[in-house]
């Protein structure tokens, strides 16, 4: 489902038991310098991520200044965030002239402890390269190295690295509980490009070898995936950015399964399976 670009008001754009996603939450807040937001969600931990702009977080008895470092866009350097538990009230407040920021949630029991994520705690990897199109880097906020204090919840940036080129390929997916092969983890994509006028395809194929859909995608472009492979695109001579959510029903842990028809692909992109390791 694409969700195109809107001003949402700092109402979640994917809420609570989303038909699509129900295993999702997200909501963009914008804030100018001095305003706050307070939130709480049932039954979803959380994280706060801000896109742009400089706050301070309350959650959990606990406060984190100065989260966020980047000034004009995503593109302006690392991402930081503050992982939220479960039914845990968070106060965000803006310190810079104006702040947006993403929160990212999965549908989740029990409630953990709080934390911050700073940019040296990141956890980062690059793979493919320019010949195969597939040149791109992830930065992980809620990554591997976070298994043991995170529910369900994956937080991750994802950057083309050149202009123009594909991601999220060989095609794959994840809708379905058959372990070892497979999990089910619902999935929420938020796009952006640089320049912002850029644009891109995504494309969702929900059986092998049959016609499936493909959305234009442009600067803001909300992206819900419950079922199917999907692969998108960016148009030559654009960077793209997609904030990554990922809820698990079973667990946290990410085990895609790869499209048989392009599975042979695997082989031909440079640290593709490191990537893939990542995501656990």
């Amino acid at each position: 489902m694409h969700i195109p670009p809107h001003d949402n008001h700092n109402k979640p754009i994917v809420d609570v038991d989303n038909a699509t996603v129900p295993l999702n939450y997200f909501n963009i807040v914008k804030l100018n310098q001095g305003e706050t937001f307070e939130y709480r969600v049932p039954g979803y931990e959380t994280c706060i991520v801000p896109a742009t702009g400089t706050v301070t977080i309350e959650t959990g008895g606990e406060t984190y200044k100065d989260i966020g470092v980047r000034t004009g866009d995503v593109f302006d350097g690392d991402p930081e965030g503050v992982y939220v538990p479960t039914d845990t009230g968070a106060q965000i407040t803006c310190r810079s002239a104006t702040a947006e920021v993403f929160i990212a949630g999965a549908k989740f029991a029990d409630t953990l402890k709080p934390f911050a994520v700073r940019t040296k705690d990141l956890d980062k990897v690059q793979y493919g390269s320019d010949d195969t199109k597939t040149h791109r880097r992830i930065a992980h906020i809620l990554g591997a190295q976070y298994h043991d204090r995170v529910g369900r919840l994956l937080v991750s940036e994802l950057f083309t690295v050149g202009q123009g080129g594909w991601s999220g390929f060989p095609s794959h997916k994840h809708d379905t509980d058959r372990l070892p092969d497979e999990t089910r983890h619902d999935e929420t994509y938020n796009f952006r490009f640089k320049p912002n006028y850029g644009s891109g395809v995504q494309m969702l194929q929900r059986e092998d070898n049959k016609p499936g859909d493909a959305y234009h995608i442009m600067d803001g472009s909300t992206i819900c995936l419950d079922k199917g492979y999907h692969p998108c695109a960016v148009l030559p001579g654009y960077e793209m950015y997609y904030f990554t959510i990922l809820g698990g029903l079973s667990q946290r842990s990410l085990k895609q399964y790869f499209q048989p028809t392009h599975a042979e692909q695997l082989h031909t992109i440079p640290g593709i399976m490191d990537m893939v390791a990542k995501f656990k």
